[in-house]
């Protein structure tokens, strides 16, 4: 030992390396304990079984007990994982009930090999102890409460994508063709912002409210969009078990990737709201019609400042089965770069939103306010890949990297269940849209708040003459008369209920000749004036509340979880082995073990079991509550 001499400071070295625990492993310490006390070590053990030559004594829980603490601890490799963990890993594994740590080589041969059927198997595990344990209480459920106080609950799909860089290899007759290691896990595809050759895309499947995970699934390149899309459906439908709200009260956020009608058939019959990319929609005539009316709405972006006006189109027919969907369509004046969204036409930007929300509690503006709202779900990635960056390529093989995504979502709903555990703050409500204000008499240029309805004509008013039911409109914005001439639009005019009066009119030298003159004026012949038909568009009937978001705080909690005992003082003491003290005596060997049966599959856990001979192994974690800790079933000091 050596001593600085003249100094304030009195400053000493020893040789004896003395390691420092990890900053995580006071978390890791009680998430094991919580997984443990919930039954879910012990289901893993009895349900997901996997086996393998060459993995010697260690069984599926040894690996998930290094992926566990691997996603808590957030170190960018294995490599500083295992180095972290290396003196501590006796302490670490007695957490699960386990004895050896498992080599890299051997959890990378583990990950490799992994069959689909372990990797549902722990997706369904997953999903099961996400169900069992809801975030909230009933009285405070969070939830959409739209304008006439129907409670929904909001569901995001939204994909994710890793780009991977790939080295240069000359390809040429002479040599071998090039075996790249991420072929079998990525392939060519679209890589958005993201600097690579290959990409994993995912789907991701989030409760808007709780933040809280319901799957994640994979698949190489641009992946296959309607099967994670049918997957997240089915892990919605058995929240919806779990929790009996009824589905017509659900709504899905979906990525514009899936803006198609052909996708509806895959929804089950749930609501929902997304951006369209079938601009073919836009040349149906009903489409063509609305949209030479005045808009429904002027929706102003709050930042950019840019004024989107919005057409309502209900019940227009969408995919091979024709379902009928809610069609809005929003229109902006193109800008000098090219619009990143969208179809740009005649120097007007078009923009398509599919939704299956009733008008009479949700506006144009709502649907499109609720779709655009789901860019939340972008910063939820953002914090998912900050924390435990769960796209990184912990293994090369499809089934391995999908086990790893997995036990991430699970680490990061479980840090939201302690976090809730430790601050049970009540759920918090924002106004999400003001209440709208009674129709009102307003200038021509202004739309009423509450949008308009279809588009209204006067019944026959005498016999033999026709009615405004006879004026066909057309996709121009025009009418067609029975004799097959145009009325153009001549007055629009606001009348004192807020209605829209849009008066259509003939030219005097169409009229003036026209054989069905006396079927078409009120005085036949006799008239000057030209045949006029007026359009009423009459605001719709919405619900007099206001648009209500209800959730808990995405960070706070997980951050919570995260800080707790992250800075505090963790003692850990292992006493030795007493196995040196015990007599060792032989058994006979039983006939199956003579004939080298296979090992049944409590023979093959028990391997790695931690022996009764083991030291105990005692933590002491300081600046935990004793609420906090008694919720847990801690000891407290």
């Amino acid at each position: 030992m050596t001593t600085i001499a003249y100094s304030p400071v009195n400053i000493q070295t020893s040789a004896q390396p003395v390691p420092s625990l990890p900053a995580w492993f006071g978390e890791s310490t009680l998430m094991t304990h919580h997984l443990q006390r919930q039954g879910v070590l012990a289901a893993i053990e009895e349900q997901i079984h996997f086996a393998r030559r060459r993995f010697g004594r260690y069984e599926m829980i040894d690996f998930l007990a290094v992926l566990f603490g691997y996603a808590i601890s957030g170190e960018r490799t294995l490599e500083a994982f295992y180095e972290c963990l290396q003196p501590w890993e006796s302490a670490f594994m007695a957490l699960f009930g386990r004895d050896r740590l498992p080599a890299r080589a051997t959890l990378s041969r583990f990950l490799a090999s992994l069959d689909q059927a372990a990797v549902e198997a722990l997706r369904t595990l997953f999903l099961k102890d996400l169900l069992a344990r809801p975030l909230g209480k009933e009285e405070q459920s969070g939830g959409l409460f739209d304008r006439q106080g129907t409670h929904y609950l909001v569901f995001d799909v939204d994909g994710t994508r890793e780009a991977a860089r790939q080295r240069a290899r000359p390809q040429t007759a002479d040599r071998p063709a090039p075996q790249r290691r991420l072929r079998p896990l990525c392939a060519p595809g679209y890589t958005g912002r993201k600097r690579g050759e290959v990409v994993r895309s995912r789907t991701t499947v989030l409760q808007a409210h709780t933040h809280q995970f319901l799957g994640t699934f994979g698949n190489p390149g641009n992946g296959e969009y309607r099967a994670e899309l049918r997957r997240g459906v089915v892990a919605i439908q058995s929240y919806l078990q779990a929790h009996h709200p009824p589905e017509e009260r659900v709504l899905l956020r979906l990525d514009g990737q899936d803006g198609t009608g052909a996708i509806l058939a895959d929804l089950a019959g749930l609501a929902f709201v997304m951006r369209g990319r079938d601009y073919q929609i836009l040349k149906r005539p009903e489409v063509q019609a609305r949209l030479n009316l005045p808009p429904d709405h002027h929706l102003t972006h709050p930042e950019s400042g840019m004024v989107r006006a919005l057409y309502d189109c209900p019940d227009v027919p969408l995919g091979p089965d024709g379902v009928s969907c809610r069609v809005v369509v929003a229109t902006h004046p193109a800008g000098k770069k090219k619009s990143p969204v969208g179809v740009t036409r005649a120097g007007v930007v078009y923009e398509l939103f599919f939704s299956r929300l009733p008008q009479q509690a949700f506006t144009a503006s709502d649907v499109v306010g609720l779709y655009l709202h789901r860019g939340a779900f972008e910063t939820t990635l953002a914090d998912e890949d900050q924390e435990q960056d769960p796209d990184r390529w912990c293994s090369h093989t499809a089934s391995g990297q999908e086990v790893w995504q997995i036990v991430s979502q699970w680490i990061w709903n479980l840090r939201l269940e302690l976090g809730h555990q430790l601050h049970p703050d009540p759920v918090r409500t924002t106004e999400f849209a003001p209440a709208l204000p009674p129709a009102h008499k307003e200038s021509p240029a202004q739309a009423p708040v509450q949008g308009y309805g279809p588009a209204a004509v006067a019944l026959p008013w005498k016999a033999g003459r026709f009615s405004g039911q006879d004026f066909a409109l057309q996709p121009d914005g025009t009418l067609r008369c029975p004799a097959d001439q145009e009325l153009r639009v001549h007055e629009r005019r606001r009348e004192t209920d807020g209605s829209l009066r849009v008066i259509y009119a003939a030219s005097n030298r169409s009229c003036r000749g026209c054989s069905l003159r006396e079927q078409g004026q009120w005085n036949g012949g006799a008239t000057a004036k030209p045949r006029q038909v007026s359009v009423l568009l009459h605001p719709l009937g919405i619900g007099p509340d206001p648009l209500l978001w209800r959730d808990w705080s995405r960070r706070s909690y997980r951050r919570a979880c995260i800080q707790l005992v992250r800075h505090q003082c963790v003692e850990v003491q292992v006493e030795p082995s007493t196995s040196a003290s015990v007599a060792i005596t032989s058994a006979p060997l039983s006939r199956a073990e003579r004939a080298h049966y296979r090992l049944s599959w409590v023979q093959r856990l028990a391997r790695n079991a931690r022996p009764p001979t083991a030291g105990h192994v005692g933590i002491k974690l300081c600046g935990v509550p004793d609420g906090f800790a008694t919720s847990l079933g801690l000891a407290t000091v």
